[in-house]
């Protein structure tokens, strides 16, 4: 039986693929909250795909092959079915959306629904565990002991469960990011388990392997992961949240009703002229000769000369 190394490059791959886990599990579970309050079918589909990508992709799948970087056997060279690699990349992604449609439709029979889509994402994540392990070439046979098999798939299905209850429940911060890091240590211990079942029998002649090594492999990974993590934070950043929607709602309540509310009708004999045209300025009024100017006639000259007249005679 050749000799198996778990941890080639020391502790930096089980580091690494510690918190490629943690960073997916927490982009997801932020993902699952938007979920919850999506406002549309449509705006559900796509906060469940991105989960899905995030929890299954980041924090899983992505995981489990930087952690294979620090697999080896000794004295064989190991190689990776490209196909094979890519097909198991997708069945963890698939079963975490499965799980989470699951358990997204509703309120009723809610702890039914929770193992039944722990069930079906952690079967999920088994399955893809040992198809990535499928895809490896070497020259000899790999056996797997039952018992840790066993116990692998059973973590597998008790780190889905809770993972699906978490992203259905928590919603602060604090709690997000500490389910993040119980999320991490779940998928970590699932893997190792997994790979603690593995025994590898050197074949007695060598042959040709074909596939793609890790080294080559991990450049496009390494891109696709870096892309992808991008893309979830703009996504989480660009998409308006409850309070955004809150607040659009209101502003469009006051437009609403401050285009149906009609304007105040004037008061009756009301014009605007009457506001804003001032009677013209009259001149002052001169006396006219032979009147006061309170308007009382004076007597006339000749009127006081006949008057004198007659007191003479």
């Amino acid at each position: 039986m050749a000799q198996i190394h778990h941890f080639e490059h020391g502790w930096i791959t089980p580091t690494v693929s510690y918190v490629l886990s943690v960073l997916g599990s927490l982009l997801g579970l932020v993902c699952a909250s938007r979920l919850r309050s999506a406002p549309s079918a449509g705006w559900r589909t796509w906060w469940l795909a991105l989960a899905a990508v995030a929890i299954g992709g980041t924090g899983i799948w992505t995981m489990h092959f930087v952690a294979m970087l620090g697999f080896s056997v000794v004295g064989l060279p190991i190689r990776y079915d490209v196909g094979i690699t890519a097909l198991s990349a997708v069945i963890a992604i698939v079963a975490v959306a499965i799980g989470l449609f699951i358990v997204a439709r509703g309120t009723k029979a809610l702890g039914v629904r929770f193992v039944i889509g722990g069930l079906f994402a952690g079967l999920g994540v088994a399955a893809m565990h040992f198809t990535g392990m499928y895809a490896m070439q070497l020259d000899g046979t790999i056996d797997y002991m039952t018992s840790r098999v066993v116990a692998a798939v059973v973590i597998a299905v008790v780190a889905a469960t809770v993972a699906l209850w978490l992203a259905m429940t928590v919603q602060r911060p604090l709690a997000i990011v500490v389910s993040a890091l119980v999320m991490g240590v779940a998928v970590n211990g699932m893997h190792f388990t997994g790979m603690s079942a593995m025994s590898v029998h050197q074949a007695p002649t060598a042959g040709t392997l074909s596939g793609a090594s890790a080294g080559t492999l991990l450049i496009p990974i390494g891109l696709a992961v870096i892309f992808g993590v991008l893309g979830l934070v703009y996504a989480l950043m660009a998409a308006p949240t409850e309070e955004d929607r809150a607040a659009a709602a209101y502003l469009e309540s006051r437009r609403t009703a401050a285009q149906a509310t009609p304007p105040a009708a004037p008061a009756a004999g009301w014009q605007p002229s009457q506001r804003t045209q001032t009677p013209p300025q009259q001149p002052p009024s001169q006396p006219i000769p032979g009147q006061r100017a309170n308007g009382q006639r004076m007597p006339s000259t000749s009127a006081a000369w006949t008057f004198r007249d007659r007191a003479k005679k």
